[in-house]
């Protein structure tokens, strides 16, 4: 059984993760064990769809069905990061500003979205990911 199309997602995910807390706690220069979650350097999600959408294109072709089906969902989820949660971290910041004197407001989460240089971090990730899934599992 191949397993290559079920290891890219989730190695792309433990390896953007991996890199987005180092870099996380580097600034903090603390471990930043608080600070994993949505938004950060690079995007978790880019880096999943991106490598599972390369390894379609390697293995099958991009002609084939599963790539049409895979770039579409990775169209989707980077257009997500960069604007719609972008604008819902827009808001909770918005709405804690408003909030903040209230004593039972608990702050909402305002990092959401990612920046472009994120995004293309993430990309990265994820063709390395399925680069390297291709050459062990091929």
């Amino acid at each position: 059984m191949d397993y290559g199309y079920l290891l890219t997602p989730l190695l792309g995910w433990f390896a953007a993760g991996t890199i987005k807390f180092l870099i996380n706690s580097v600034r903090s220069r603390r471990l930043a064990f608080d600070l994993i979650g949505y938004g950060g350097m690079p995007s978790t999600h880019s880096a999943v769809v991106t490598g599972t959408t390369v390894l379609i294109a390697l293995r099958e072709g991009i002609g084939h069905p599963a790539f049409a089906a895979a770039f579409t969902l990775l169209f989707i989820v980077i257009l997500d990061a960069s604007s719609l949660r972008r604008q819902v971290g827009h808001h909770a910041a918005a709405i804690n500003t408003l909030l903040q004197d209230q004593p039972h407001h608990a702050p909402l989460r305002e990092r959401m979205g990612h920046s472009k240089l994120e995004i293309v971090a993430g990309i990265v990730v994820g063709i390395a990911v399925a680069v390297a899934v291709r050459a062990v599992t091929a």
